[in-house]
């Protein structure tokens, strides 16, 4: 059986043998709506006299439905659920009274989000009094609690996965911050108690529980009253908490189609120090680009998804294979036979370790040398105890000593580098942090992928064009004038991103229009017309071009001129074709042609064609040896 020779010792950082890879998490989500459906939910709200009045409700759903689209395209491996509580019919696998979970045919009531299930959950408000209805759960006389049924339904939902892996969480929608009003004496407080208890058994099972608060006109929610302990709130985070709550509502709604990532760990590495004291990091990844999701091929008859499997068959006797198939390489008329194993240790050039080398100042440290995504680095106690002791005192260090960073060298099985580690401090304000504790740690390139630029004149003879001081401050002035304040990568979504989601959005759940995609960026035409960036653009085109400049003539010049040179390239491409220059070169006969001869190399190559003779045949000499 023949191999490819150049795929042979192919560089595979995708081995799924490779140390590296094995301690990558692909944690997923689970998440139950868990959405009040009592009269008061159904209430209008006052919104300025408009005839299509919502009710809290509606916002509830319309937050869920949202979350449900953005989340089939950011997270299309999360699992949800949707239960109603306070409901005349009861649909779940415990039979209580009081909780409905909606849900459609071929799916399992905590499934992966589908387009069936957006399109029917978005009809659902029309038809939800007739078939399913709302109810007073928790009334005077009866021992019925609709709350503490809908925890316990969420969490026998919640039941499936490792909650190691999986991040489990039950989401509450409410306007209603006293379940137990109606109720007195010691059958509310038993009540108050059971609820209480099964939000901790829930929250010990690594469930999490969040309240989203629906204020009602003229009427904050009181969360003191009962869940502020049912959410394990105290002190300063109640009050905190409110604030936080109407943020995330928003989130929910105005969610742009990008594909959404979270900031997990990507790998485990050893951070050796020094005399064998060695620290746990873990690594992330803190921005991602946005890219549309793989392609699923579908089985045209069942629209299943198709699974690929390969089989390897002897050229020889044409049998199926059996053992795993091994490589070689020819060497001096045999070929040596190698396992995927043995090419995997060959392959692995480093242990994978993070080695501290020692410590540089900042200043060597160059914006070009970040040739590839950096990765941002944590301690971790989880192996080595004692880890985020030793890296707290390490990267204080460097925060004192400021102008330093530490290099280091960090091998992957096939692409060792050398790295810097930067010391990054907290970044805070009044809604929280902006920027967390740690290091970046930059890939820094080897010497050979730096490319030195070429310069504009080659000719030493001839004067490189500067700009004035004027000229400076004037560009400089315009700049401050339209720099973006508090500028970050992430406020822009990718609107061809946006458009093939919507695209997809529009094809899956059979809608007429297609989503309002916004184009972020695009120029702010207001605010560049904005008097004071007028000025300075006008003051700019002064200094540089002159007070007389007129962009349409110069235009028009410039495209004759462009045509000129188009024409006089195309010639002596044409003319140059006669000429053996590599052979001219080698002979020295380049002194025997004329200036204009020597200038259909150079014009056909696009080099420069200014100075003497002598330097316009240096000029070819270096480059046909560079050829």
């Amino acid at each position: 059986m023949e191999e490819d020779l150049d795929d042979l010792f192919r560089d595979d950082d995708e081995d799924p043998e490779s140390e590296f890879n094995q301690d990558r998490e692909y944690s997923k989500e689970m998440v139950v709506f868990l959405v009040d459906a009592s009269p008061p939910m159904f209430a209008a709200l006052d919104d300025g006299g408009d005839q299509h009045e919502e009710s809290h409700f509606h916002v509830a759903l319309d937050c869920i439905s949202q979350s449900l689209k953005t989340r089939i395209i950011g997270r299309s491996n999360d699992e949800v659920a949707i239960c109603f509580f306070n409901t005349r019919e009861k649909k779940n696998l415990q039979d209580l009274n009081g909780v409905f979970v909606f849900n459609v045919a071929e799916r399992e009531h905590l499934d992966r989000p589908t387009a069936r299930l957006i399109k029917e959950f978005d009809c659902i408000e029309e038809s939800f009094m007739h078939s399913i209805g709302s109810v007073h759960g928790i009334m005077a006389g009866s021992r019925e609690n609709s709350l503490y049924n809908a925890l316990w339904v969420g969490q026998a939902l919640l039941r499936k996965g490792s909650s190691k892996t999986t991040d489990k969480r039950m989401l509450i929608f409410t306007n209603e911050d006293d379940p137990f009003g109606s109720i007195k004496g010691a059958a509310k407080t038993d009540m108050i108690r059971t609820t209480l208890q099964r939000a901790k058994d829930a929250q010990e099972l690594g469930i999490s529980i969040e309240l989203l608060p629906l204020s009602r006109p003229d009427e904050e929610f009181n969360l003191s009253i009962l869940y502020a302990d049912l959410l394990g709130l105290e002190g300063e985070d109640i009050a905190q908490y409110i604030p936080s709550v109407g943020e995330k509502l928003e989130d929910m709604k105005g969610q742009l189609r990008k594909r959404m990532f979270k900031k997990r760990k990507i790998r485990r590495i050893t951070f050796s120090i020094v005399n064998g004291i060695s620290i746990e990091l873990n690594t992330y990844a803190l921005i991602r680009p946005t890219v549309p999701g793989s392609i699923t091929w579908l089985d045209s008859v069942t629209n299943l998804p198709l699974k690929a499997e390969r089989s390897f068959i002897c050229a020889d006797t044409g049998a199926l294979m059996q053992e795993p198939p091994k490589r070689f390489y020819p060497y001096k008329g045999k070929n040596i036979m190698f396992t995927t194993e043995e090419l995997s240790k060959i392959k692995r050039v480093s242990t994978g370790h993070l080695h501290l080398l020692g410590f540089k100042p900042l200043s060597c440290l160059k914006d070009y040398h970040n040739l590839r995504p950096a990765t941002f680095v944590y301690p971790s106690d989880e192996e080595i105890v004692g880890s985020t002791c030793i890296f707290i005192a390490l990267y204080r260090s460097m925060l004192r000593l400021e102008r330093r960073f530490a290099l280091a060298f960090y091998g992957s099985s096939s692409q060792p580098h050398m790295v810097a580690l930067v010391a990054q401090d907290e970044v805070t304000d009044s809604s929280g942090q902006l920027e967390p504790p740690g290091m970046h740690m930059i890939y820094l390139p080897y010497s050979d992928d730096i490319r030195h630029v070429e310069e504009l004149h080659m000719d030493t003879n001839v004067a490189t064009p500067r700009a004035s001081d004027d000229q400076i401050g004037k560009a400089t002035a315009l700049m401050k004038r339209i720099d973006l304040k508090d500028f970050s990568v992430c406020q822009f979504a990718n609107p061809a991103l946006q458009r093939h989601y919507a695209v997809l959005q529009a094809l899956a759940l059979d809608e007429d229009e297609m989503p309002e995609v916004s184009d972020e960026t695009l120029p702010d035409e207001q605010g560049m017309a904005r008097p004071g960036v007028v000025n300075a653009l006008e003051e700019f085109k002064i200094s540089v071009y002159g007070e007389n400049y007129d962009y349409e003539a110069s235009t028009k010049a410039e495209s004759d001129a462009a045509k000129k040179r188009k024409a006089a390239a195309e010639t002596a491409a044409m003319e140059c074709a006669y000429y053996d220059w590599a052979e001219l070169c080698e002979g020295g006969k380049l002194n025997g042609l004329t200036v204009v001869e020597l200038k259909y190399y150079l014009n056909a190559h696009n080099l420069p064609v200014t100075g003497k003779k002598e330097v316009l045949i240096n000029r070819i000499m270096n480059h046909i040896r560079k050829v």
